[in-house]
């Protein structure tokens, strides 16, 4: 691929050297020459002194030909401004930007860019981190949890339930179960039974956890 990163900083310099040790054709572009200091002796690359929204900078590094390009500097603005340049003069079929404000994640995502927000990535792998091992926690993925537990249906005064009823009833998405011998798994229709005690595998918004928690033995 044909890859150009704006930003030498410690994730640009990573990045580039990620790509470079792949055998891709990478191109580093900063305003701070000895930015590429950060680059590894292996780095096979090209690096450019420039500021990354600059057209005849980009025409340099080859943006026509270009696959993939990340704009990775410190700064939000230029991230954004260096992405729109790419992705709407060039048309690089691929364009990720680097995010630090998580408040600006609904504008990135109103404007139809590829980005990752550091901080929120951070926050999401320690509570993660920190979850792994307690209650029913499986994994998080933004405002949702997956969770796997044994299914109690007290609550509701029940021995079974069917799947859309409380799918619908209680804002989540069952998308495994297992009875409780053991005896059968599958993946549900909407129309499948679970019973008291069996194993499902569930995701739940996070704000909806506390109120779901009735239906899971502790």
């Amino acid at each position: 691929m044909n890859i150009i990163i704006v930003g030498c900083g410690r994730v640009g310099s990573q990045l580039a050297m990620l790509f470079s040790e792949s055998k891709n054709n990478v191109v580093v572009i900063d305003n701070n020459p000895k930015s590429f200091n950060s680059l590894g002796r292996s780095f096979e690359g090209q690096t450019i002194v420039g500021v990354g929204f600059d057209e005849e900078i980009l025409l340099e590094a080859g943006v026509e030909e270009c696959d993939v390009l990340a704009a990775v500097t410190d700064r939000d603005n230029s991230n954004l401004m260096i992405a729109e340049v790419a992705r709407k003069l060039f048309g690089v079929p691929h364009v990720l930007a680097r995010l630090y404000n998580p408040d600006r994640e609904t504008t990135y995502m109103q404007l139809g860019l590829d980005y990752v927000c550091g901080t929120t990535l951070v926050a999401e792998e320690m509570y993660s981190k920190i979850m792994v091992g307690h209650g029913s926690h499986v994994d998080t993925f933004g405002e949702y949890e997956v969770l796997r537990f044994s299914l109690d249906l007290t609550s509701v005064g029940r021995e079974s339930i069917k799947v859309a009823d409380l799918e619908r009833d209680h804002e989540i998405a069952i998308v495994a179960f297992e009875r409780k011998d053991r005896s059968q798994s599958s993946i549900p229709t909407k129309d499948s039974i679970l019973y008291e005690e069996d194993i499902v595998l569930a995701c739940v918004r996070k704000d909806l956890l506390e109120y779901f928690s009735s239906f899971m033995y502790s």
